[in-house]
C-alpha cells in the first residue's frame, strides 16, 4: 500500500508530526529552502521582466533526490512548510522540483504542532497561495538587486566583504543617527526641590511644583541655583499645610499576547537573550519537545507573527484554568485580541501562546533545557496573564502649601493584583508609594528640604530591544528579518556592542555616510516602510510583483551609475597608537573585530601580532598588586582581570573597587541592580554588603 508523503522544513518537526499521522504517512524534511538564486551571479534577468533564475542550493542535491524518490513512491504529496510567506515560497519551490500541479490541494498549514491541529490541517488542504509566493519573490529579488549592485561598489571603493541591504542599511543609519545626536547633545541644567515630610511619624516625600499666582496654580521650572535660592527664601519650614487631598483609583490592563518583536524585546530585557537566541529557542519549542508523559509535542504556536489574535478554544481553556487555579475574580471573561487595525496578511495566524495552558512551566521543567524553560515560562505567563483581570490601585494625591509655594505628593497602593499575580513586570509602576492619611488643613512636619541639581541627558544608544521596537514602529522589515539583520551588521563590523548597546564603528559610519549621499532612498526609513507596504499589497493580490520591482529598479539604476562615476577610492586610515609591537617594533594600530576594538601590527601578514585594548581601572590587583583591567569574553560579557595575566589569574565578573571591607579589610566589588549599587566583600566567609541607592 502506497503511503502519503508530507514534507516539512526541519527534521525535528518531521519527527513530531510523524508520530501524530501514523503508518499511512511518511514525513520528510526539506531542511529549509531547496532552491534559491545563485550566489555566483545576480540570478535575475532584468531585461526579461526581472525573471529569477533559481537553482538547487549547493549541498541540497541528496535531499532533493530523496524527496523526488519518495514522491514517486507516494500516492499523494502534501506540503506542510511554515505558515508564512517564506514557508509558502518553500512549498512552491518544492512543487516545481517534484512536478506537482500548483492548483492541486496539496498545501497544509497549521499554527501549532499538536495532534489535533495537524490532523485537522490534513483534512483541509488548499492550493498554493501564489500571492504570498509573489510577495516573497519580490522581497528576494529586491534584496538581491540592492545587495548585488551596491555591495560590489562598496568592495571597489572601500574594501571587500562589505554589504548593503534594504533593512540592514536602515538599521545602521538609525544607530549612526543616534550616535550623532549623542555627540551633538548639549546638557541643560535644571533643578528640583524635594521636601522630606512627616505626619504621625510616617515619613513621605513631596516635590516642588510651582507657586500660587492670582489664585491659580502656576507650574515653575527651575533652571539655575539663583532661581532655587529665591524659592528657598520664601519657604517657611514651620508652615507646611495640606491644601488639597484627592483620592481615586486606577487600573492597569494586562498586556496582549506576544508578537515576534515583543517577544524578542521582552526576552532581551528580562532574560538577556539576543534576538538570534530567542528565535532559535522559540523554534525548538514550536517544532516539538519530547515530554516525559506525552512524547514529542509542540509547546508554542508559530513564533513568526505580527498578530496578537488568539483562538477561541485557547481562550476558553485558559479561562477555566484561571478560575480553577486563581478564582473567578482573576479572569477577564476571555479576550481574543482581534487585530482590527492589522492587514489581513499580517493577521494570518495567532499571536505566540502555549499550545495548552495546562502545561505549566514548572510541570514540564524536567523535559526542557534551561533556556527552553526560561522562554516557555515567559510565553506561558504572558499569555495566561493576557486573559486575567486588570490590576487595581488606590491612588492618593496631595497638594501642600508653604506660603505660596506648592508641593505635591502622590502615591498608589495595590488593592487587587489581577494579572500581576502571574506576570509581574517589575517596571517601577508596580511599586507602592505610601502616603499617610491626610486631610485638608493638616499641618505636616518638615524633616529637611533638598535642592538637587540635574542635567538633561542625551538620548540612549539603541539596545537590541529598542532597535527592534523602532524598526517595528517605522514599519521596516518583518518579524523574521530582525534577528538576521542584527547578526549581519555585527558581522560586517558596522557596529559593535558596548554595555549591551550598539555603537557604530568608523567603518559603519563611513559606509552609512556614503549610502546617505548616493542612495538616500535605500536607507530612507519612510521609503523602506512604503516598500514593505507594497509587499503586503502583493500578498493581498493588489499589486503585480514585477511592477513593484520595476518601479524601484528604474530609479535605483540611475543613482547606481551616478555613484559609480563620482565615488573615488576611499582609504580607511588605521588609528596609530603609541603601543609598540614587541615582535617587529612597529607602532600598533586599532582594528575592529566582532567583539570590539583590538590592537594589531601594521606589518601584517609578515607580522600577525595582536593584542586586546586594555581598559585599565585605577584599582590594584588583590593578588599581586598589578592593575585591574576591564576585558570582554568571546560572548561580549564584561569581566575584570589582572594586567599580569597569565602570571596572575585573578578574575571577577563584578567590578573591583579601591575601598576595603570595613569588617575584614579584604577587597570589595560593586555591581548594579534595580535597587541601586551593591558593594560587597570578596571574602564570601565575611559576607559584608551594602546598597548605595542611585
Amino acid at each position: 500500500m502506497q503511503k502519503n508523503l508530507v514534507i516539512v522544513e526541519s527534521p525535528a518537526k518531521a519527527k513530531t508530526i510523524g508520530k501524530f499521522l501514523g503508518k499511512n504517512y511518511k514525513v520528510k524534511a526539506s531542511v529549509g529552502h531547496v532552491r534559491d538564486l545563485p550566489k555566483s551571479s545576480l540570478g535575475i534577468d532584468i531585461e526579461n521582466n526581472y525573471e529569477p533564475k533559481y537553482i538547487t542550493i549547493r549541498g541540497k542535491g541528496p535531499v532533493v533526490k530523496e524527496l523526488k524518490d519518495e514522491a514517486k513512491k507516494s500516492s499523494k504529496v502534501f506540503l506542510a512548510t511554515d505558515p508564512d510567506r517564506e514557508g509558502e515560497a518553500i512549498s512552491w519551490h518544492l512543487a516545481h522540483i517534484l512536478d506537482i500541479d500548483e492548483n492541486e490541494l496539496v498545501r497544509v498549514e497549521f499554527n501549532e504542532i499538536t495532534k489535533d491541529a495537524v490532523l485537522n490541517a490534513m483534512k483541509n488542504p488548499r492550493v498554493l497561495d501564489k500571492n504570498l509566493v509573489d510577495a516573497q519573490q519580490a522581497r528576494r529579488v529586491l534584496d538581491r538587486l540592492v545587495g548585488y549592485k551596491i555591495s560590489p561598489l562598496l568592495w571597489r571603493k572601500i574594501k571587500k566583504g562589505l554589504s548593503a541591504g534594504r533593512v540592514q542599511s536602515v538599521a545602521v543609519k538609525l544607530i549612526c543617527d543616534r550616535e550623532k545626536e549623542i555627540k551633538a547633545f548639549i546638557p541643560q541644567e535644571y533643578w528640583s526641590i524635594k521636601a522630606l515630610l512627616e505626619n504621625e511619624k510616617i515619613p513621605f516625600e513631596a516635590s516642588f511644583y510651582g507657586i500660587v499666582e492670582e489664585g491659580k496654580d502656576k507650574k515653575v521650572e527651575l533652571f539655575n541655583k539663583e532661581e532655587v535660592d529665591n524659592i528657598l527664601n520664601t519657604i517657611d519650614k514651620d508652615n507646611f499645610i495640606v491644601n488639597e487631598v484627592k483620592k481615586g483609583t486606577k487600573k492597569r490592563n494586562p498586556y496582549a499576547p506576544y508578537t515576534t518583536s515583543t517577544l524578542q524585546q521582552d526576552a532581551s530585557k528580562r532574560l538577556g537573550f539576543s534576538t538570534k537566541k530567542t528565535m532559535m529557542v522559540a523554534q525548538q519549542l514550536y517544532e516539538g519537545i519530547d515530554l516525559k508523559k506525552e512524547g514529542s509535542i509542540g509547546l508554542i504556536t508559530y513564533m513568526r507573527t505580527d498578530s496578537t489574535r488568539v483562538s477561541e478554544e485557547a481562550v476558553k481553556l485558559t479561562k477555566s484554568f484561571i478560575i480553577e487555579n486563581y478564582g473567578k475574580a482573576y479572569t477577564n471573561g476571555g479576550k481574543l485580541y482581534n487585530n482590527k487595525s492589522k492587514k489581513e496578511t499580517q493577521d494570518a495566524h495567532e499571536g505566540i501562546r502555549p499550545t495548552s495552558t495546562l502545561r505549566r512551566p514548572e510541570d514540564i521543567k524536567g523535559s526542557l533545557t534551561l533556556d527552553q524553560f526560561k522562554l516557555y515560562n515567559l510565553i506561558w505567563k504572558r499569555f495566561v496573564s493576557s486573559q486575567m483581570s486588570p490590576a487595581n490601585y488606590d491612588t492618593l494625591s496631595v497638594k501642600i502649601l508653604s506660603n505660596d509655594n506648592i508641593f505635591k505628593a502622590s502615591g498608589s497602593k495595590l488593592k487587587f493584583e489581577g494579572f500581576l499575580k502571574v506576570y509581574n513586570t517589575n517596571e517601577g509602576e508596580d511599586k507602592d508609594m505610601e502616603i499617610p492619611i491626610l486631610k485638608e488643613g493638616d499641618k505636616v512636619k518638615v524633616r529637611r528640604i533638598e535642592p538637587n541639581q540635574h542635567f538633561t541627558q542625551p538620548p540612549s544608544r539603541y539596545t537590541e530591544a529598542s532597535l527592534i521596537k523602532i524598526l517595528e514602529e517605522l514599519g521596516i522589515g518583518r518579524p523574521s528579518t530582525y534577528a538576521p539583520t542584527i547578526s549581519t551588521i555585527l558581522n560586517r563590523e558596522y557596529v559593535n556592542f558596548d554595555k549591551k548597546s550598539f555603537v557604530p564603528t568608523e567603518l559603519g559610519s563611513l559606509v552609512n555616510d556614503l549610502l546617505e549621499k548616493y542612495f538616500k532612498d535605500i536607507i530612507n526609513e519612510e521609503f523602506t516602510a512604503e516598500l514593505e507596504e507594497k509587499l503586503d499589497k502583493i500578498a493581498e493580490g493588489e499589486y503585480a510583483w514585477q511592477l513593484v520591482v520595476d518601479e524601484f529598479y528604474k530609479e535605483f539604476d540611475v543613482v547606481l551609475k551616478k555613484a559609480e562615476e563620482e565615488i573615488g577610492k576611499i582609504k580607511i586610515e588605521d588609528e596609530v597608537t603609541d603601543v609598540v609591537c614587541e615582535k617587529c617594533g612597529k607602532n600598533m594600530v586599532v582594528k575592529y573585530g566582532r567583539y570590539g576594538k583590538f590592537l594589531a601590527c601594521p606589518g601584517y601578514p609578515e607580522c600577525k601580532n595582536t593584542k586586546p585594548i586594555v581598559d585599565e581601572l585605577n584599582v590594584s590587583c588583590p593578588n599581586c598588586g598589578g592593575k585591574i583591567v576591564r576585558r570582554k569574553s568571546k560572548k561580549g560579557r564584561v569581566f575584570y582581570g589582572c594586567s599580569n595575566f597569565p602570571e596572575c589569574n585573578f578574575v571577577s565578573w563584578d567590578e573591583p573597587i579601591e575601598e576595603k571591607c570595613p569588617n575584614c579589610g579584604s577587597p570589595m566589588v560593586k555591581k548594579k541592580n534595580k535597587k541601586g549599587t551593591i558593594i560587597k566583600c570578596m571574602d564570601k566567609e565575611c559576607g559584608f554588603s551594602k546598597i548605595e541607592k542611585e
